[in-house]
């Protein structure tokens, strides 16, 4: 099977898209974190080849210039990320947490069947290889505490600030995140 991948920017980094021949994501991830380079370096154990293909990645790029834009709340993008029966259950889950709302670990684990999972799904969220699409940055801290995210924490106050669940000076200002496809 062959990835088509691109790297592109984006307020909160460069990203790395990855799609799989029908089309459908399998990965993205942020290019400066050993994560991005993992995923290229399994998928290519894994036996795929792994092509730069801008124009395959170019509704990934458009609908997250969107979101950054300010103009998406939801994303209109099929994902097939590989992981386990459980964590594809709790990536589902993710992607049930409305645009502008999080939701602690122990409230999703609750939602996979009790207090007993929280660990479980938050090791789940964790290795989530779909960022942003599939929004892992909704999971907080019991507290209210932003913690755990791939990307680094200022970019999870970012994408949560952008979304609206967080206040933001620059919202305040009425500025807005571009994305640069240049």
């Amino acid at each position: 099977m062959t990835l088509f991948v691109h790297a592109f920017a984006s307020p909160v980094g460069e990203l790395l898209a990855a799609v799989e021949e029908g089309g459908r994501l399998v990965g993205l991830e942020f290019v400066d974190t050993h994560r991005a380079q993992a995923l290229l370096d399994g998928w290519r154990a894994g036996g795929r080849e792994v092509v730069h293909d801008v124009p395959r990645c170019a509704e990934v790029v458009r609908q997250l210039g969107e979101y950054f834009a300010g103009d998406r709340r939801a994303f209109d993008l099929e994902v097939a990320p590989e992981g386990t029966g459980f964590q594809r259950r709790v990536w589902e889950e993710l992607r049930r947490i409305p645009y502008g709302t999080t939701i602690s670990y122990g409230e999703l684990g609750r939602r996979l069947g009790g207090t007993t999972f929280t660990r479980a799904a938050g090791r789940a969220n964790g290795a989530n290889p779909v960022a942003i699409v599939i929004p892992c940055h909704r999971v907080i801290g019991a507290d209210g505490s932003l913690v755990g995210y791939g990307g680094g924490l200022e970019v999870k106050r970012t994408l949560l600030e952008l979304e609206g669940a967080l206040p933001t000076a620059a919202r305040q200002r009425g500025e807005q995140l571009t994305l640069d496809l240049d």
